[in-house]
This record gives structure tokens, sequence and C-alpha cells, in this order.
């Protein structure tokens, strides 16, 4: 089979498309035809080597984090597929392996195509839509009622929360431009602030919880809109010691990592009417592999 390959760490000639051995279905897991493979960030970091230190794979290595396809062959114990099943599925963190004709997956990591998409839309939807599940259900604990602020929201993993925010039962204050409000009003945001003429530390207030999905100054600024000991769940910040221990599963070499280059963020966070940053490093759009999706 063609597949997409890492043969090495640096710039577009470390990655090739190259013949591979078409893999098999072992114990538990399903073997994919893919139709479509969703590209993310993740994807170009793990390329150039920024993420070795999280998770360094054997070389060379089929890369590829989210597909979507039809079950070619169930491998033995699994009775939830049956070949000709239409699937969407995110690859596990230890092993890529979504851009080729043929992938293998573990089939507690694949579920059914809603009837409506279509494959190519299918294809983008695991690692986005994890990540925001994950931070709002999961690290936020959002319910009815929680009053959440997402900026950016028009964004990939955005789109999602706002959905799932409002599923949820939240109400949604997000960011957005002029060009994107249609779109995250359409999605069911109740408030939207105009980053281009608006700053929303000055309009937002009291928030239960925030997402933050863009880093730097805005989620410094974040911390100012959230209440006393409410959470901030960021994606794009920097990564602290309970991502070290509790979404990667490492030990405390890596958390101690972490405890030194999140220092000034958390004192930030700390500082600010004692609430609290979760620098979850969620794998979908922080590039970094999270056991949790």
């Amino acid at each position: 089979m063609q597949a997409f390959v890492l043969t090495g760490y640096g710039g577009a000639e470390a990655a090739e498309l190259r013949e591979m051995p078409r893999p098999r279905p072992a114990r538990g897991e399903v073997l994919v035809r893919v139709h479509a493979a969703g590209l993310n960030p993740v994807d170009f970091k793990t390329r150039e080597g920024k993420l070795k230190v999280i998770q360094r794979y054997p070389l060379p290595a089929i890369m590829g984090n989210e597909l979507a396809g039809v079950v070619e062959e169930p491998g033995a114990g699994v009775t939830s597929f049956a070949k000709g099943d239409r699937i969407f599925a995110r690859m596990p963190k230890a092993a890529m392996g979504a851009f080729a004709d043929y992938a293998v997956v573990p089939a507690d990591l694949v579920a059914l195509m809603p009837a409506s998409l279509d494959f190519e839309s299918a294809a983008g939807v695991p690692l986005a839509g994890l990540t925001a599940l994950q931070a709002l259900r999961d690290e936020l604990g959002v319910k009815k009622g929680s009053r959440v602020f997402i900026p950016g929201g028009a964004g990939g993993v955005g789109t999602f929360a706002i959905q799932l925010a409002k599923h949820l039962g939240a109400e949604v204050t997000t960011t957005a431009s002029p060009r994107g409000r249609a779109l995250v009003e359409r999605l069911g945001a109740d408030v939207v602030i105009d980053y281009t003429t608006q700053k929303f530390e000055d309009r937002v207030r009291d928030m239960d919880g925030a997402f933050d999905l863009l880093g730097g100054e805005t989620l410094k600024k974040t911390f100012q809109v959230v209440k006393r000991g409410g959470k901030v769940v960021s994606i794009a910040g920097m990564p602290e010691p309970q991502t070290a221990l509790k979404d990667l599963g490492r030990g405390m070499g890596l958390a101690a990592l972490f405890w030194l280059a999140s220092f000034s963020l958390r004192a930030e966070a700390g500082s600010t009417a004692s609430r609290t940053a979760i620098c979850s490093c969620i794998r979908a759009a922080a590039s970094l592999p999270n056991s949790h999706s």
C-alpha cells in the first residue's frame, strides 16, 4: 500500500510517500480502508521533532492521527464492527498511521460515522471534537447554567466547543471577527465580542470557566474574566505538571520539567483572584498525546 512516512525529523524532506506493507489487525483491532484523513498542527510539529520529549516514534513511521473509512477486516474478538461499516477514528497516541491506504486501529477508538457525513467531513471530526469534549465535560465540568468563555470560537476546535457547551446547557461567550460572527452565532454563541474593535477583558466578568484556544496574551487576559475559584483550560499554553502525570501518563521527571516551564504562567493564574489555570495539553490542538481521548 502507499503511505506518507516519517523518515527523520526536520522539514518537508523528513517525510515521503512510499510503498509500505499492508498491516494486519491484531486482537481487538480493526483494519480500515482509509477514504480520508485529517491534517492537524500535531502532524507538522511531529515531523519537525518538536514533540520528541513527549512521544518518540520508531522510524520509519506512517504519519496521521485521524481518519474516516470502511472496515476491511475486524480483528479477533471485535464484535462491534463488521466488514463494510463506515467509521471514523482517532489513532492511538503511541502509533500514528492514518496517512495510508490502510490502517489498523484499536476498536475502542473507532465509531460508526453518522449517515449525514461524507468521509472528508468525518475525517476532520475526531481530534478537534474530542479536544473540545474533554476540555468542557471532563476538565471544566460544564453543566446546565454554567457560564463559559471560549475565545476564538470560529476556529476548528472552537466551532465544536461552542456547540458542545450549548449541548451541555451552558451560556457561551466567545470572540470573533466580523467575518466569523455569523458562524458562531449560528452555532449557538450567546454573546459575541468583536476582537477587532473591543477588548474582551473589559466586557467579560465572572465566568465559571474558560476554554482558551489561543494562548499568549489572550490566555493571560482570560485569567481576569473567570470568577474566584474558576478554571481556565488551555490547549495553547505551556504544559503544567498535571499534563505529564494525568494526560500523558508519564513520570515525575517530565512533570518536573513542565513545572519549571509553566512556573510563571501558573504564578500569574494563581495571583489573579486565586483562579486556577489548567493548561491541559489535549492532543488534537495542543499537539501532545493524551490518554482521555
